[in-house]
């Protein structure tokens, strides 16, 4: 590959990295303004009730919806490059009707096992009719994870983009005055709103490019076996990641109380949540290319590591701040009532330099189709979640739940690293280990830092931290793409255009 066409490279994956991420950062900034005013309305303790109520409906969905939102991805996108229109109308009509009986049996699922999730979930207080009450959340969320895929497969990039924004607006609006109004018992009525209006909006989008066509969908079901068999996987993988978070959230309102369950949740916001604006473009626009190219095994590698570097320089100087100005940042983002999760998210925080390296390289698993694999892989990580979580929490309690999280992330890219290397042949390029090696120890400073006696000597070396690591990511993306000429061209035409 020469100069330039590894700058269109690196400019394509920083473009799309940087829409999305823009996006998630707009998205971020609107959902502070939720977050500060249903923390305020709710406490720890409701964020902890909401949290449970979310998960359990994540993990319904997971477990009932045969892997579309993702499964259906893949296929589309080949179809998608091949240029066949009428190949590609075909699939929609099959998404769809697999989407329909997802949602079907994801309402029976939830009615159906309502008492022992309520017995997973809840020490002793019987939310079974709650829990049925999700049951059209999880039938809405089949349906516009279908409709997702659909504009994901077909690389309606800007679209997906524009979802997102409406949907924390929509957010915002919905649950602040229902947490007002309702208090605790706004918790199901806001998820199952928030869930219908997802729907709306994305059908908004999805019907505009391929409109609903139901002639022969019972048959359409037919085709959709490699979709579901992938899909399955998928589910399964699902199951033991939303199962492993309903596993937590449930074992430290046993060992604890919701109010230690609503810090958590407030500190894996801040780690995994927001730091994910960065890994917002992955299955948007990352996705669909890695499956374009996933029979050429050099290719898999370039398209592999351009997305690890562009990921840890982007992401890099976001983690260094975060970890120095999260004594700040957690009263202004929630209340003075969630001080107490600000340890527990600093070292969380740097498992977010393993995730950066460790999603692209999952991700080939997937492009490929070997879904038993990434089960596996999978559930390795799920059990590893759970066990580290029960070990660490019990020992140093909240800061142990940190401990935890950044173990599971160091032990998910060990076992995806090495795995990839034996089964596809990927190696992590010099530059991914270059940049790591001068990245990875700014962030572990910074935490370092966290621990001065003087807190405006924390403070002071974790912002030096911050400007090191900045400059550092700066410097190489000005080598590495043409995205300083193209601003210095824009702002010439705007000064010439005067």
């Amino acid at each position: 590959m020469n100069d330039t066409e590894s700058k269109n490279s690196y400019g394509h994956v920083l473009k799309y990295t940087g829409i999305f991420g823009g996006v998630q950062g707009l998205n971020i900034l609107i959902g502070l303004v939720r977050n500060k005013l249903v923390a305020l309305i709710l406490g720890p303790a409701g964020m902890g009730l909401a949290s449970l109520f979310n998960s359990l409906a994540n993990f319904v969905s997971q477990a009932t919806g045969l892997g579309i939102s993702f499964g259906a991805v893949r296929h589309l996108s080949e179809i998608f490059d091949r240029g066949d229109n009428e190949r590609i109308l075909s699939f929609v009509k099959t998404v769809r009707a697999w989407s329909f009986m997802a949602a079907l049996l994801g309402v029976a699922a939830c009615v159906a096992a309502a008492p022992l999730l309520n017995m997973m979930a809840f020490d002793g207080d019987d939310r079974s009719l709650e829990i049925m009450a999700l049951a059209p959340a999880v039938a809405m969320t089949a349906l516009a994870g279908g409709e997702t895929a659909i504009l994901k497969g077909a690389r309606r990039l800007r679209q997906l983009a524009e979802i997102q924004v409406l949907m924390v607006v929509v957010s915002l609006a919905l649950s602040v005055p229902a947490y007002w109004f309702m208090g605790f018992s706004g918790i199901i009525p806001v998820i199952v709103l928030l869930a219908a209006a997802n729907l709306i909006v994305t059908l908004r989008f999805s019907l505009k490019a391929y409109p609903l066509q139901t002639a022969g969908a019972a048959a359409a079901l037919k085709d959709g076996s490699g979709m579901i068999r992938l899909g399955m996987a998928f589910v399964m993988s699902g199951v033991f990641g939303s199962g492993a978070e309903m596993a937590v959230r449930s074992f430290l309102n046993t060992c604890a109380d919701l109010d230690t369950v609503g810090l958590y949740n407030a500190g894996y916001m801040i780690t995994v949540t927001y730091a994910g604006m960065v890994f917002s473009a992955m299955e948007s626009d990352y996705f669909p290319r890695l499956s374009a190219v996933n029979h050429d095994t050099a290719a898999v590698n370039l398209t592999v590591n351009r997305q690890i570097e562009v990921s840890l320089l982007v992401i890099a100087p976001m983690l260094v701040f975060v970890i120095t100005a999260l004594p700040l940042l957690i009263p202004l983002l929630f209340s003075g009532k969630f001080a107490p999760v600000v340890p527990m998210a600093q070292v969380a925080i740097l498992s977010m330099y393993a995730r950066a390296t460790m999603l692209p390289v999952a991700y080939i698993t997937l492009a490929k189709g070997h879904s038993r694999a990434y089960l596996v892989i999978e559930g390795i990580s799920a059990a590893a979640l759970v066990a580290l979580m029960a070990a660490c929490f019990s020992r140093w309690g909240l800061v142990g739940a940190g401990v935890a999280v950044l173990l599971s992330n160091v032990l998910d890219l060990a076992v995806i690293l090495v795995y990839a290397r034996l089964r596809y042949g990927f190696r992590m390029s010099r530059q991914v280990l270059t940049y790591a090696a001068a990245h990875v120890p700014i962030g572990i400073a910074a935490y370092a830092a966290t621990f001065a006696h003087e807190a405006w000597l924390g403070i002071t070396l974790g912002l030096l931290a911050t400007a090191a690591s900045t400059v550092l990511t700066a410097r190489t993306l000005y080598k590495k793409t043409e995205i300083w000429n193209k601003i210095k061209t824009k702002l010439k035409n705007k000064k010439n255009g005067m």
